[in-house]
C-alpha cells in the first residue's frame, strides 16, 4: 500500500520524546540528538532514526545508516530526530522508542537494525498512516519497507581478499553477536577463503549471543579477540561486530604484516580510524545509507516504499571498497569471483 505524507514546514519544529537513549560504544553522547532543518521553508522531512547499540560514531552500520538519512535531509530539507539503543534494552524499550518517534509525528521512521522487528511490527499497526522502514529484517505490513542485503555475498568476497593475502595461510573472524544476522557475514568470508585456498585455516568467535547485543558496542573486547587470533597466527581478521571492530582494527595494527578487514562502511577513509588506515586491508561495505536514503527519498515523493526491497552484489548493496590501495593487486581474481556470483555459477551460502 502506498500513502501520501504531507509534511509542511511547520511540521519542522523538533519535538520533545520522552525516552532517554543511551549511546554505547564509541559514541560521545548518551542523549538523543535533533538536527534541525536549515532549508527556511517548503516541504521536508522529518526523519526518525531508531538506532541500534552504538549508534551514531559507531564508525561502522550505525553511521552508514546515518549517512544515508543525512542524504535526504540534505536534499528534501526537514529534521532527523535519532534514539539509540541501550545494551540492556528490552523489546518494551524498543516499542517505547517507535511509538515516541511516531507520537512526536516523525515520518519516516527507521528501525536500524534487526532488533527492531518484533517492536515495529506492533508499533506500525497502531500507527497506519506513517511509513516504518526496517534494515536487517523483514516485517510482513502494509506500511513497512523491509531494508535487507546480501552480507554473505560481500563476505565472500571479503574471504577472497584474505586468503589472496594470508601469508601464514591462517586468517580470523569475528562476530559481534552469535545471530542468524552475523552468520550470513562469517558464512560468506569462510566459504571465500576456502574456495580461494581450502586449505587456510579460519579462526571464528562470537563476542556475545542472543539477546546479548554488548558484542556490537564493546571495542575491548573486540581487541582481546583479536590478539588471541593474532598470537595463534592468524594474519588478517575479518570483524562484522559494529564498534567492536574498531577495537579489532587497533589491535592489527599494532602487529606487523597483519591486515584487518573492515565491515559495513568504508572504514580506511573513517576520521577517527585514521592512525590505523594502513592495516585495513579493504571493506565489506554494506551500503545501508542506500536504502536509508531511498526510502525516505520515496516517502518525501508521495510513494512509500514497502515490502521487501533486497540490496544484493549486482545492485551493489555490497562491495569491497579500494581505498589505500592494498587490493589493487588482486583486484582481477576479485572482479572474477564477483562475476561468478552475480551470474550464479557460484552460490554463497547463508549459514555456516
Amino acid at each position: 500500500m502506498r500513502r501520501v505524507a504531507k509534511l509542511s514546514a511547520a511540521c519542522i519544529a523538533t519535538a520533545a520524546l520522552a525516552v532517554t537513549a543511551t549511546a554505547c560504544g564509541s559514541t560521545s553522547s548518551d542523549n538523543e540528538s535533533s538536527s534541525p532543518s536549515s532549508s527556511g521553508g517548503g516541504k521536508g522531512v522529518k526523519i526518525g532514526l531508531a538506532f541500534d547499540v552504538g549508534g551514531r560514531g559507531d564508525r561502522s552500520f550505525n553511521d552508514s545508516a546515518a549517512r544515508g538519512a543525512d542524504k535526504a535531509k540534505k536534499e528534501f530539507g526537514g529534521e532527523i530526530k535519532e534514539l539509540t539503543a541501550k545494551t540492556s534494552d528490552t523489546e518494551a524499550d524498543r516499542e517505547q522508542r517507535l511509538s515516541d518517534l511516531a507520537e512526536a509525528g516523525y515520518n519516516p521512521i527507521i528501525g536500524v537494525g534487526y532488533a527492531y522487528a518484533a517492536s515495529m511490527g506492533k508499533v506500525a499497526a497502531k500507527y497506519p498512516k506513517t511509513s516504518f522502514g526496517i534494515v536487517d529484517s523483514v516485517v510482513d505490513a502494509k506500511n513497512v519497507d523491509s531494508i535487507t542485503f546480501t552480507e554473505e555475498q560481500g563476505s565472500y568476497l571479503a574471504g577472497v581478499a584474505a586468503a589472496l593475502k594470508s601469508k601464514t595461510k591462517h586468517v580470523g573472524f569475528i562476530g559481534g553477536v552469535d545471530v542468524p544476522l552475523i552468520k550470513k557475514f562469517e558464512a560468506g568470508y569462510v566459504q571465500g577463503v576456502k574456495d580461494t585456498n581450502p586449505k587456510i585455516k579460519v579462526d571464528t568467535q562470537y563476542l556475545s549471543h542472543g539477546s546479548d547485543t554488548s558484542g556490537f558496542a564493546s571495542p575491548d573486547k573486540g581487541k582481546e579477540a583479536a590478539a588471541g587470533m593474532l598470537d595463534n597466527g592468524a594474519d588478517v581478521i575479518y570483524s562484522a561486530a559494529g564498534s567492536s571492530g574498531n577495537g579489532a582494527i587497533e589491535a592489527v595494527n599494532g602487529k606487523k604484516g597483519a591486515w584487518a578487514i573492515g565491515v559495513d562502511s568504508d572504514q580506511y577513509s573513517i576520521p577517527g580510524l585514521a592512525k590505523y588506515k594502513n592495516s585495513i586491508l579493504t571493506s565489506m561495505v554494506k551500503n545501508v545509507d542506500l536504502g536509508v536514503y531511498d526510502f525516505v527519498k520515496s516517502v518525501h515523493g508521495g510513494k512509500p516504499l514497502t515490502g521487501t526491497n533486497s540490496y544484493s552484489l549486482s545492485k551493489d548493496g555490497v562491495s569491497l571498497s579500494t581505498s589505500g590501495g592494498f587490493i589493487d593487486d588482486i583486484q582481477g581474481k576479485l572482479d572474477a569471483a564477483k562475476k561468478k556470483i552475480v551470474d550464479g555459477s557460484v552460490k554463497v551460502k547463508t549459514t555456516p
